[in-house]
């Protein structure tokens, strides 16, 4: 799915970007939070649009700077560390002027660029999406237990948890390889607490 004020108008493309945003749960960005969102959201407050629903963002910049050390966590350098691909070649700043002045060549190259991106996105999605701590639990969307990362049936059980005041069975997803635990603690016997 690709839009631009190319192919249509600035107003059109703002509708249909704040639509998508209305209907989604999540949104997986790169750099989003600090750049794409704000930037959004300041065109719809120009346009009088009123702020799309409320979403969970999930914004794998972070989670790069969070949970890895990559040499640079550029989205094409951390795709092709993981093997997934690069990004579309273009000729840089130019690009942006020639797409200004309205060359349809440009244009072209723009949104090859603009969908190998989120081709790129989905692939590193999916390869961190056990290692995103505030993922949305897909438990709440689902009528059966499952992995609250990815959504998978196939959990292990593997230990416990222990709470101060509790413990919880301890779960891994054999698809995505994300740690949960359940959601009601089993009970602790009055043997194992100590008071002082």
């Amino acid at each position: 799915m690709f839009d631009s004020i190319h192919k249509s108008s600035k107003e059109d493309m703002l509708k249909g970007v704040h639509k998508l945003l209305d209907e989604a749960d999540a949104v997986v960005h790169y750099n989003g939070s600090r750049f794409d969102i704000p930037v959004l959201n300041k065109d719809f407050l120009l346009s009088g649009m009123p702020p799309p629903s409320p979403a969970k963002q999930i914004d794998l910049l972070q989670v790069a700077r969070r949970q890895f050390r990559f040499v640079s966590n550029k989205l094409d350098y951390v795709s092709q560390a993981l093997g997934l691909g690069k990004k579309t070649d273009h000729e840089g700043h130019t690009l942006w002027i020639k797409c200004m002045n309205n060359d349809r060549k440009a244009w072209k190259t723009m949104q090859a660029y603009n969908m190998q991106d989120v081709v790129l996105l989905e692939r590193v999605y999916n390869k961190f999406k056990a290692w995103i701590k505030s993922h949305p639990n897909h438990n709440a969307y689902s009528a059966n237990t499952c992995c609250p990362n990815c959504g998978s049936s196939k959990l292990h059980a593997r230990g416990t948890q222990r709470s101060r005041t509790a413990i919880y069975q301890r779960y891994q997803c054999q698809d995505c390889g994300s740690w949960a635990r359940s959601a009601k603690s089993e009970k602790i016997s009055k043997d194992s607490l100590v008071n002082i």
